[in-house]
């Protein structure tokens, strides 16, 4: 699944991050806990440069425990990087944000000079909330739709730190079709973007193997069909998800299951480990290289039809 989301104010928001990266004494990255590579932004690594980032994984509550652990391990083997996981139900947890910020920025303090942070996330990752908890007050929008924050704003957090907010950006192109599944899976891209069916079939077929228990309990169902279609119609017909003749409406056994991965109701889940995200880059890179091959191909092939034609 291939997901291209890039309007102008996104375009704008990158330009005024790099500008404004260079005064910025700590990053903080805010990723989904249930998909911390795929809701990482590339462009942040670039734009970065060797600035501290504090990596949040949001939503832990509704990510495997286990696999959090994992992914706070895997991503502070990156130089200057620190990871930790929080829920926003949790205000506490929240301000721990600010204790790793003074250590990640030690000598701002001891001058004693305001820290400066920038936060940065993909839409719908839970950054303004995050925000709200900080200030104490509201100040950014919240709001379940992706893309609600549209400008960036300073907020002096009055207890010795700056932060500035950015609006939640995504790349040009996901380049990982799975990334773009999952993305879709957790809500960060808006439904209008993708065929929920598609999304739907993908996730179970997850599900199926990673936590095929969660299913089971879930739906009832003894054992899970071998095909992501039989799968999602068993689904469809234990939550009577019919459309007249005791047909499965797919559409709306997808809608169930979606909704019920993201609010939780399936329980701690976490839609990608590391190593598969490192088999699933080799994948990438092998799939781009062939892509590229066959465009030098089809080139070359045009380039000797006119030369015949020429003649």
């Amino acid at each position: 699944m291939s997901i291209q989301w890039f309007p102008g104010h996104m375009h704008k928001a990158q330009k005024e991050i790099a500008e404004a990266i260079p005064q910025i004494d700590v990053i903080i990255e805010v990723l989904d806990a249930r998909i911390p590579f795929s809701s990482e932004n590339p462009m942040i690594s670039e734009l970065r440069g060797e600035k501290p980032v504090i990596k949040v994984l949001n939503k832990r509550d509704l990510a495997d425990p286990e696999m959090t652990q994992l992914w706070i391990e895997h991503l502070e083997k990156e130089q200057n990087v620190k990871a930790m996981a929080i829920t926003t139900s949790q205000p506490q947890e929240v301000q721990k944000i600010l204790e790793l910020c003074r250590k990640m920025a030690p000598n701002r303090e001891e001058v004693g000079k305001n820290i400066r942070t920038m936060i940065m996330g993909i839409p719908n990752v839970g950054k303004s909330t995050i925000i709200n908890s900080l200030a104490g007050r509201t100040i950014a929008i919240t709001g379940n739709q992706p893309a609600v924050t549209r400008r960036q704003q300073r907020i002096n957090l009055q207890n010795g730190v700056v932060l500035s907010d950015t609006p939640g950006i995504l790349w040009p192109k996901v380049e990982n079709p799975h990334s773009g599944f999952r993305l879709a899976a957790t809500g960060a891209v808006k439904d209008t973007a993708m065929e929920y069916d598609e999304v739907a079939f993908y996730t179970v077929e997850y599900l199926a193997q990673a936590y095929p228990d969660r299913l089971k309990e879930r739906y009832q169902i003894e054992e899970l069909p071998e095909s992501d279609v039989e799968l999602m119609e068993e689904i469809g017909r234990r939550r009577g998800a019919l459309r007249s003749g005791g047909r499965v409406d797919l559409h709306k056994a997808s809608e169930i299951l979606l909704h019920e991965l993201r609010s939780g109701t399936l329980g701690q889940i976490t839609l990608e480990r590391p190593e598969m995200i490192t088999e699933e880059l080799v994948q990438v890179e092998i799939d781009t290289a062939r892509k590229l091959e066959e465009k030098i191909k089809k080139k070359e092939e045009r380039r000797k039809r006119y030369l015949r034609n020429k003649r």
